[in-house]
């Protein structure tokens, strides 16, 4: 099958293993670029006139339509919607590809044509058409949701440069430039908020509709609808680098990812054609020399509507539409598929596997408790902790320095860093010591023992040679991470397991809490990889991995399914990944399990309905016991069922 770079803003379904486009061939222009009325206006012209000449046939009207004027009257009739499909076979076997469904409809409609069967010829050729109109208003509805990204795409950005703010590309704005940002304005490209607050609509990146409102300082994204004043906001990734951009870009690609049913279907379809193709020119011949009352006429019309039964239309459209459904539905949801084959991967899994910080947790440390020994008020004795941690870059710092202290602040002098143990340093005149265990021990503190069953991280604090107190700091649950863990279970995963390079006895509390089956703290990358291959080694078992950081890109490009966090999640781990969950919120794994069974669920409904309605009918059309009505039910009837059915995804709830 030839491979084609696919266009998020040109995509179309292909209709058999050729790839032939069907915008020469079946009027399938745009909206942007013709009317409605002009696309219909074939079929409409030929539905009128195949009416009026049945009428009269049926009736006897007119004496005069007989002979060449019944002929030409059909003929006409027949050109607007046969024309476009005897082109496209035409080119199709020019190009070397005889077996098309083209190469068949033409065949069949004009033998009808040859054994005097007007009607039927131009009835099998119109329904025919019909149902690519069907197709295509099914295509443009599913593929509806994944084209309305390209209108959250900025197309300027205002940008301060010599004075003044200057409306430009997006794509020309570097990194470090200010970008102002007016009410009901898209944010053109991802960066940090300058302003003291902001409000934004985020529905195109997340699918959540909830506004998200953020303080001076954190991150905004590119796509992302300013909701309340004017902003300012500095870039810190150029435009092609954006949030926006890089969905857009994965979107894209997963539509030309196909999954090993569509494959098949595909490859089957160009064996499958050619034989039926023989089978009607047996089904016509071979007769002749077992049945005495042998009729040529007879025989033909029965290949003829073997022909038409056969046509594997129903399979090659709603096969691929059936998953393109599901990418629509699921990117709708906040899931970006990086394919196809993922949706059937996702439907497979029985093993989820996931990184803690970031994934079940938010990642931003808080103070949990503030123990102080009774020499030191409370007050004071953070104002000496956080004094010291005011010179340290240390992720924990940052919590410490968000703690509020009446009074005023004490000032650190002479601060140094003591490798794997902490800080040393001069506050107020006294000697204040900050870290863990490990620096108290080795400048003679005592250290109470209760500080031992303490499971979340624990920062000590000595002064002038005694213990002045601690306080522990935990990372917060996310909303959502228990509602994650239930909906998994749910949905039929037999076992959950947390691999974290956080301290084991923090990975196994917060598991534990969660109600996770199997827990490990304190990895190393590779650890968490060799954990993954053992669990896949098992019999059976197909793991999918969550996490969010760049040391689990390794173990997200192992696991049959990667899913990365694209909120909070490094570019690697996103780039690793099969599926990203645009909003970090972990509950939205079970709904991509529900959407990849949902789509799974529907293609192979429409298999089911296919082949068995085919073979229902090319049995009786082969015994002489159906007719070319029959046939245009069983080929262009049954594509149409199948493409309603396809549908239904855009529709689905999976709450």
């Amino acid at each position: 099958m030839k491979k084609k770079k696919v266009n998020l803003r040109d995509i179309d379904t292909q209709k058999h293993s050729g790839e032939h486009s069907h915008d020469d061939g079946h009027n399938h222009s745009s909206p942007e670029s013709v009317s409605k009325f002009k696309t219909y206006v074939p079929a409409i012209f030929s539905f009128v006139m195949l009416m009026i000449g049945i009428a009269v046939d049926y009736f006897d009207a007119l004496p005069f339509f007989k002979g060449w004027v019944r002929i030409v009257w059909y003929t006409v009739a027949y050109i607007p919607v046969g024309f476009p499909v005897i082109k496209e076979g035409w080119n199709s076997i020019k190009n070397g590809d005889f077996f098309t469904e083209f190469f068949l409809m033409s065949i069949a409609t004009l033998g009808a044509f040859s054994i005097g069967e007007y009607p039927e010829g131009v009835a099998v050729m119109l329904f025919y058409a019909v149902g690519e109109l069907f197709q295509q208003a099914a295509v443009n509805r599913a593929k509806g949701n994944i084209k309305a990204l390209l209108d959250v795409r900025p197309n300027e950005a205002l940008v301060f440069r010599n004075g003044d703010f200057i409306s430009v590309n997006p794509e020309t704005v570097e990194i470090g430039e200010k970008i102002q940002v007016r009410v009901g304005e898209k944010v053109p490209l991802d960066g940090i908020l300058l302003s003291e607050k902001g409000s934004f609509n985020t529905a195109a990146l997340t699918g959540e509709s909830k506004p998200d409102t953020v303080q001076k300082g954190a991150s905004v994204f590119a796509g992302s609808i300013n909701l309340d004043g004017v902003i300012e906001v500095e870039a810190t990734k150029e435009f092609k680098d954006s949030s926006i951009a890089r969905i857009l870009d994965m979107v894209q690609n997963a539509t030309a990812r196909k999954s090993k049913t569509e494959l098949f279907i595909r490859k089957f379809a160009r064996v499958y054609t050619p034989i039926v193709v023989f089978l009607a020119i047996g089904l016509t011949l071979l007769p002749y020399f077992f049945v005495d009352d042998y009729v040529f006429r007879d025989w033909l019309y029965r290949a003829l509507i073997f022909l038409v039964i056969s046509c594997p239309c129903a399979l090659v459209i709603s096969i691929p539409l059936g998953y393109f459904g599901g990418l629509g539905a699921a990117s709708r949801n906040g899931i970006l598929f990086k394919g196809a084959s993922f949706l059937d991967a996702m439907t497979q899994v029985n093993t989820v596997v996931m990184d803690k910080t970031g994934t079940v947790t938010k990642g931003v440390f808080k103070i949990k408790e503030v123990i102080s020994d009774s020499a030191f008020a409370k007050a004071d004795f953070m104002k000496y902790l956080m004094a010291m941690e005011e010179k340290s870059t240390h992720p924990i710092a940052k919590a410490i320095m968000e703690y509020k202290a009446e009074g005023a602040d004490y000032d650190a002098t002479e601060v140094t860093e003591i490798a794997g143990k902490g800080l040393k340093g001069t506050v107020n005149g006294k000697t204040v010591l900050v870290g863990n265990k490990a620096l108290m021990t080795s400048n003679t503190i005592d250290v109470p023992s209760e500080t031992d069953s303490i499971v979340e991280s624990i920062v000590m604090v000595g002064i002038d040679g005694k213990f002045a107190g601690y306080v522990t700091i935990a990372d917060e649950l996310k909303e959502d991470a228990h509602q994650a863990i239930k909906e998994i279970r749910a949905s039929g995963i037999t076992k959950i397991i947390m691999l974290s390079g956080d301290k084991d006895s923090i990975t196994q509390q917060v598991a534990k809490e969660l109600g996770i089956d199997w827990a490990k703290g304190g990895l190393l990358p590779e650890d968490k990889l060799n954990q993954v291959e053992k669990l896949k080694a098992q019999p059976g078992s197909k793991v999918a991995f969550i996490g969010d950081g760049i040391n689990d890109a390794p173990v997200l490009a192992a696991s049959d399914v990667g899913i990365a966090m694209g909120g909070l999640g490094s570019d690697v781990a996103i780039e690793t990944a099969d599926v990203i969950i645009q909003n970090d919120q972990p509950s939205k794994i079970a709904r991509a399990i529900k959407i990849g069974r949902s789509t799974r669920s529907i293609v192979w409904q429409n298999i089911v309905l296919a082949f068995g309605v085919k073979i229902i009918v090319l049995i009786l059309g082969a015994g002489g016991l159906a007719t070319m009505w029959e046939a245009v039910f069983a080929d262009v009837g049954v594509a149409l069922l199948a493409i309603l059915n396809a549908v239904r995804l855009q529709k689905m709830k999976w709450d």
